[in-house]
């Protein structure tokens, strides 16, 4: 069995402000699916906390009433993995409040990435992300729902990781895809390190 490595990152789905298709800035309905499956990912990959992110008091209630389900009702009995990813999902009312929390909990402010479908002007490689991590450097990833992060967001990041792409030219991933790739690009075992274990 693998040993667990200490990871001093967090994540955050951006439920307020992100943009419309028309490019708006508004604010997306929190999803079971996002909640349960990013929180999955999260747990895989060494993640310490999810954070969602959500000034709607009627959002708030339902993230508690799903979380509540699976930490100390039928669920947790049910499905303790489940439990355990879930353990791990905040609530938070803005963006403020959760680099606040990350800065509280961390003794400093985290360096701040967001994610986008689109190249921004502050992109930094995977490569120097994963090697500032290796420092033991707090890092907060932000990720948007709807049609993404609102400009302000990206506004308050130090950098935007790299867009996934393909050879296709389609570019429509679940942010719940998006996370599980840029968390396997970041935190999970590097080609190199599976032939060390493996090899003869």
């Amino acid at each position: 069995m693998k040993k667990e490595r200490q990871r001093n990152i967090d994540i955050a789905l951006i439920h307020y402000p992100v943009i419309s298709k028309t490019g708006e800035t508004i604010g997306s309905a929190v999803t079971n699916l996002d909640l349960h499956d990013i929180a999955r990912a999260a747990r895989t990959f060494g993640v310490d906390n999810y954070y969602i992110v959500t000034p709607y008091s009627d959002q708030h209630i339902l993230v508690h009433e799903i979380l509540d389900h699976w930490q100390t009702g039928y669920g947790a009995k049910y499905n303790p993995a489940r439990k355990s990813a879930l353990d791990q999902v905040r609530v938070a009312s803005s963006l403020e409040e959760t680099i606040a929390l990350v800065t509280e909990q961390r003794g400093r402010r985290p360096l701040i990435l967001t994610t986008s479908a689109r190249v921004q002007k502050n992109s930094i490689s995977y490569r120097e992300s994963r090697e500032r991590l290796a420092t033991g450097e707090p890092m907060l990833l932000l990720f948007g729902t709807a049609h993404g992060l609102a400009p302000e967001v990206n506004e308050t990041a130090d950098h935007t990781l790299p867009p996934i792409e393909s050879t296709t030219g389609y570019n429509h991933l679940s942010v719940r895809s998006a996370v599980s790739i840029i968390l396997d690009r970041l935190l999970g075992v590097q080609e190199e390190e599976l032939y060390d274990e493996w090899k003869p």
